[in-house]
Parts: structure tokens; C-alpha cells; sequence
């Protein structure tokens, strides 16, 4: 795998994980806009319902006492729609009759002076005109004859403000007919209804602000999350990366002298074989042998040993050029490739490694190497070819006293 396929990899990692989470947090993030704007709406439909009720219950209330006499006051006026809702006392006063609508009417009114709430009581065919549907309450008593809903609500803007309105259906009941039986209504059918509507301006305004705080919230979340998340996985990725490079280094390296072990530096033999053959290029190669090795590990044993060879690999390496390919081809054998190199070059850079190789004592002792040079030639088709040559080299040095180039 290229290191371009591999960045690849990775960053399509990070790039797919970054989306899920992200995904995932804006789903929590959202759903929790959304439960908290549900959560509002459903505390707005309670209170509207305990409102309704609370009407329901105080007109029954009227409606059982036939309704309720008070004393006709300064300002307090008698109901137009009832047929004789005055009374006189023996005492001279007069009494006139609140009937279930009109004291519904009066307490919304009292209501909304406070700041509190209104509701309104209406139907399709009302005998007060103040009590003439406008288009929501038309629509709701609509839907009410349909028998789809048994409430409605919505939420719309009323001048500057934002209110919540709520209605729920009137049915005809024995007390309502007192009032409104010349009207053609029968018992249980649904004679109008009663809407509330209280202002939630306040609410919208903290809502909105609460909806904003957690997107920011989220955002900032996200981001740092995702950001920690990048950070941590481009480190564990350089982490993998050194450590994949780090295994193959050491698939390919010899580990007692730190150059290339025997199965690479074939592998790397093949690999100039083809391309020095494709061009028409020269190639040599070098193998050393390190001279009465046997004697070193009898003499010092084995650790001085393969520190010796450890150093013998140090100083081939030193004398070499960057480009040339060294390897460890035995126990104490060296394999020098040596790409665009003739056999005279070759030659001339296989006494320079002897000479370095024997310039300075190794383990209190001076240590020779022999060394073969093949090259390549036309008619050449394997490796072997090559190798053959400079073995026979090597062969020709040893039998000549060792401590050369053959």
C-alpha cells in the first residue's frame, strides 16, 4: 500500500467518523429543542384545560341556581338578551340576574384587566353578537360538529404578542335550556364552546433564547468533540504509521548488524537485475566473507563475535555510496549491490571496503575480509549468473591467502 492509499484511508476515517458523530450529536441536541418546545406546549394545553374546566364548572354552578342576582350598582348593567332580569325588594332595591354567559363574560373581562388569561364563550349561532366566532373559533366549532377533535389549540400573534389559544366544546345540558331552548337546541348536542387565550409573549422570547443557547451549546460541543476526536486519531494514526514502518524495517533488516537481511537484499538483487537488463545499464556486485571468522567466536566467543561482525557491517557501510545496497547474505558474508557500477569501479570499491575493514583493530585484534566481484554481462539471465561470478571471485581470494579482491 502506497503512503498516498494510506492517507487516503485514514483521512476517510476521520472524515466518516467526524459525520457520525456530528450527526448523532445534532439529533440529541435537536430532539432536545424539540422535547423542551413540546414539554412548553403541553404545559400551555394543561393549564388552558384546568382554565376551561374551572369555566365549566363555575357556569354549571350558575346554571344550577338558575343564575345569580346582584345588586344593580353604579356601572352594573342589566343583561339586554333575558326577558325581565330585574327584580325590586320590598326595600326598594333592584336586583338584576347574571346568567351563566354573562357572568363568563364579565369574569374574562376581569381577567384580562389583570393581565391574566380571557376566554370567550361563542357559537355559531349566538344571541349576544359579543359573542360572534372570529376565524379560529369558527374553525374549531367546525371541526367540534364534525366530531374529529374534542379540543383545539394553536399558537398566533395578537398585536405585538404571541398567545396561546385553546377551545373546547359546550353541549346543550337541561340547566342551558332555561336560556336557550327557543333557539331549536336538544339535549347533548354541542351549542357552542369556550376559547381561552393567555399571553406566552414571555415564554417564546425565553423559548427562543433557550432554543439558540442549546444550538451554540451544540455547536461548541460538537466542534470541540470533533476537533479532540481529530486531534487523538491523527496522533493514533502517526502512532500506526511509525509503527507499521517500524515492522517493516525490521521484516527487512538483519537484526544482529542493522543492514538489510538475506530475503530483502535478494529481493532488492532482482529488482536491479530487471532494471540494469530493461536499460542496458551496468551492475556489480560484491560479496565479502569475513577471514577466519571460526577463530574469532572460538578465540573471544560469541558475543565478541557478533559485535565484531556488527562493526564489520558499520565500516562496509561507511565506504560505500549512498545509492549502493548492502545486506547480510550469511552468517558472516556481506552482499554488495552495486546499481550503474562496471567492473573496474567495482574492483576499486571492493579493495577500498578491504582496506577499511582491516585499517583499524576490531575487539583488541585486527580481522581481514575476502572479497568476490561479478558484474553483469550480455547473455546474463538470472541473478545467479552474476553471483556465480563473484563467488568464484571470492573462491580465488580465499585460496590466494585471503585478506583480497578476487
Amino acid at each position: 500500500m502506497s503512503a498516498l492509499e494510506e492517507k487516503n484511508i485514514y483521512k476517510t476515517f476521520i472524515i466518516s467518523t467526524s459525520v457520525v458523530i456530528a450527526l448523532v450529536l445534532s439529533g440529541v441536541f435537536l430532539d432536545t429543542a424539540l422535547s423542551t418546545r413540546r414539554l412548553i406546549n403541553e404545559d400551555n394545553i394543561i393549564r388552558a384545560r384546568t382554565l376551561f374546566n374551572l369555566i365549566v364548572l363555575t357556569r354549571k354552578w350558575n346554571a344550577h341556581y338558575g343564575g345569580v342576582y346582584v345588586e344593580k350598582k353604579p356601572g352594573v348593567e342589566s343583561n339586554p338578551y333575558l326577558d325581565n332580569p330585574d327584580i325590586r325588594t320590598k326595600y326598594g332595591r333592584i336586583y338584576t340576574l347574571k346568567n351563566p354567559a354573562l357572568m363568563t363574560r364579565e369574569i374574562s373581562e376581569y381577567a384580562e384587566k389583570e393581565g391574566m388569561f380571557r376566554f370567550h364563550m361563542t357559537s355559531r349561532n349566538p344571541i349576544n353578537p359579543h359573542n360572534k366566532p372570529d376565524d379560529f373559533e369558527q374553525g374549531a366549532l367546525q371541526v367540534f360538529e364534525k366530531g374529529v377533535e374534542k379540543e383545539t389549540f394553536r399558537t398566533e400573534r395578537i398585536g405585538n404578542a404571541a398567545y396561546f389559544r385553546y377551545m373546547a366544546p359546550l353541549y346543550v345540558e337541561n340547566a342551558c335550556l332555561q336560556c336557550h331552548r327557543k333557539q331549536g337546541y336538544r339535549l347533548g348536542e354541542i351549542r357552542g364552546g369556550v376559547s381561552i387565550s393567555f399571553d406566552i409573549e414571555n415564554i417564546q422570547r425565553k423559548l427562543k433564547w433557550n432554543t439558540l443557547s442549546i444550538a451554540l451549546f451544540g455547536l461548541t460541543t460538537t466542534a470541540l468533540l470533533l476537533g479532540l476526536i481529530n486531534f487523538f486519531t491523527a496522533r493514533l494514526m502517526k502512532n500506526l504509521v511509525s509503527a507499521r514502518r517500524a515492522i517493516e524495517q525490521l521484516a527487512i533488516t538483519d537484526e544482529l548488524t542493522g543492514v538489510f537481511n538475506r530475503r530483502h537484499i535478494m529481493a532488492r538483487f532482482y529488482e536491479e537485475f530487471e532494471k540494469s537488463a530493461r536499460l542496458g545499464a551496468n551492475l556489480g556486485v560484491i560479496i565479502a566473507d569475513v577471514d577466519n571468522f571460526k577463530a574469532v567466536n572460538d578465540k573471544h566467543g560469541h558475543l565478541v563475535g557478533d559485535e565484531a561482525l556488527r562493526e564489520i557491517a558499520r565500516r562496509i557501510r561507511d565506504s560505500i555510496r549512498i545509492y549502493d545496497i548492502l545486506g547480510r547474505y550469511g552468517g558472516e558474508e556481506f552482499l554488495i549491490i552495486l546499481p550503474n557500477t562496471d567492473l573496474e569501479n567495482a574492483i576499486h570499491l571492493a579493495e577500498r571496503i578491504r582496506v577499511r575493514v582491516k585499517q583499524d583493530p576490531i575487539t583488541r585484534s585486527t580481522i581481514t575480509i575476502s572479497l568476490g566481484v561479478g558484474c553483469l554481462r550480455d547473455g546474463d539471465r538470472l541473478i545467479d549468473d552474476i553471483l556465480k561470478r563473484a563467488d568464484d571471485g571470492l573462491y580465488k581470494a580465499k585460496n590466494a591467502g585471503r585478506d583480497r579482491v578476487g
